[in-house]
């Protein structure tokens, strides 16, 4: 949620991405889960300004067969094709093998060591320092 909070603040070193694929999969739980939340998530989603990257053609999946769970074969493939600089996930069990292969052009990290990275360069911007 803090991720998402600073999103919402644009910072200009700070751009969120995510794939269109991601998108359909929140709305589809939380019409199945959380529906009383469906109004505020359609409130929220557009001040987070965030680059939403197209699903991936069949042939940008097959490429990434075996690289990870079929099911996050798509987040895998918006993070290539948006130019990520990190992949933020908090699913250890598919993506923990990819975090320390270093095969992508993005680091693949939790929550949490994102904010620890981006945290200090937010301290600078609201301070100043350079």
């Amino acid at each position: 949620r803090v991720i998402l909070d600073m999103l919402c603040l644009q910072f200009p070193f700070l751009t969120g991405i995510t794939g269109r694929y991601n998108i359909i999969e929140i709305e589809r739980n939380l019409t199945k889960k959380l529906p009383a939340a469906i109004p505020i998530y359609r409130e929220y989603i557009p001040k987070l300004n965030l680059e939403i990257v197209p699903l991936p053609s069949s042939e940008e999946v097959k490429r990434l067969l075996g690289h990870t769970s079929e099911k996050d074969i798509p987040v895998l493939a918006s993070a290539l094709k948006g130019k990520a600089d990190f992949l933020v996930t908090g699913d250890k069990k598919d993506f923990a093998s990819l975090m320390m292969k270093g095969r992508y052009s993005f680091k693949i990290v939790t929550p949490a060591e994102f904010l620890d990275m981006i945290i200090p360069e937010v301290v600078k911007h609201l301070t100043g320092e350079d």
